[in-house]
């Protein structure tokens, strides 16, 4: 059987990234607009009305309106936007996440896929809330550096485009520095925490990839856990998972890169037993399991198909 889908805002980063890991595949005929027919209201409709499945890879309220316009009851769609990560009657797209959490996307007509920093830090805190090691209403905070492929087109022509206004030879740079930036509430809700934590956002000049780090002084917790007993309730969480790894936290460095060009999601565990502190890390790539290939293992679990067809595992 052969599924049809249709990527709306498939000239985009994240929607070229899916496209190409979709294109060649048995069983997936891409529905793709000719570019004078991209505006064209009737012919997208159609589009979204005419499809197996639709991935959105539009800003937020394209998104909203996109969903609105599509009336065939029978269209799943997975959106990769913002707009829906929080939302009741939307399944949230981290097949790993919880237990059963991949039967609820298979069986959903509505799927939000994760954002690039929430799928790293939720991969790190939500086992360790659901075991009790992390109290659900500690103050986290979470530190993180992306690729600058994170920020679509405009950055990307920012950081190589010399010939234009806002091209910067910045190295690093931290922003989202009013604390407001849209991915906490999806942090807070999805890893059941009480308070939203304290997100520490930065881009550095390197065009995909993405390191996510969340500290943890254990010597503040009522019950103080083992650097040990993280990393196995970590194990123990992933364990048969082909995307999401926990590899040891005995090297002396970590580089954003280190899953860059692929579609894993790699945990690590440092710490210090001693002074009772720990450092998480996660490291991803921003395009990878932190957009396109999360929204492509969601379709793939959706359609029935093997969940890393198409993906670098």
């Amino acid at each position: 059987m052969t599924i049809r889908v249709f990527i709306d805002g498939a000239v985009g980063t994240t929607g070229l990234e899916i496209r190409e890991r979709l294109s060649g595949r048995d069983g997936i005929e891409q529905i793709v607009l000719a570019d004078a027919d991209r505006k064209d209201a009737r012919k997208r409709e159609d589009a979204l009305n005419s499809s197996d499945f639709v991935i959105l890879c539009l800003p937020d309220e394209a998104a909203r309106e996109a969903v609105a316009m599509i009336r065939n009851e029978r269209v799943r769609v997975i959106d990769a936007s913002t707009a829906f990560r929080t939302a009741s009657d939307w399944t949230y797209g981290f097949a790993e996440l919880e237990p059963g959490q991949a039967s609820a996307i298979a069986e959903s007509l509505r799927v939000s896929n994760p954002g690039c920093y929430p799928t790293g830090f939720l991969a790190l805190v939500r086992p360790l809330v659901r075991a009790g090691i992390v109290p659900h209403d500690y103050p986290l905070t979470v530190n993180a550096v992306s690729g600058y492929s994170g920020g679509g087109k405009s950055m990307i022509a920012e950081f190589e485009d010399r010939d234009t206004a806002g091209f910067t030879d910045t190295a690093y740079r931290s922003y989202g520095l009013s604390l407001e930036h849209k991915h906490v509430p999806e942090m807070q809700k999805h890893a059941r925490l009480e308070h939203p934590p304290i997100f520490m956002p930065s881009v550095a000049r390197t065009y995909r990839g993405m390191l996510v780090e969340v500290p943890l002084p254990l010597h503040a917790f009522t019950r103080r856990p083992s650097i040990e007993a993280i990393e196995n309730t970590l194990r123990d969480a992933y364990k048969g998972c082909p995307l999401v790894r926990v590899v040891p936290g005995d090297v002396g460095t970590v580089s954003m890169e280190a899953d860059a060009g692929t579609d894993r999601l790699s945990l690590r565990v440092f710490g210090n037993a001693e002074r009772g502190q720990a450092r998480l890390v996660a490291t991803l790539d921003n395009l990878g399991k932190g957009a396109a290939g999360a929204a492509v293992q969601n379709l793939n679990i959706m359609a029935g198909l093997d969940p890393t067809a198409g993906l670098i595992v």
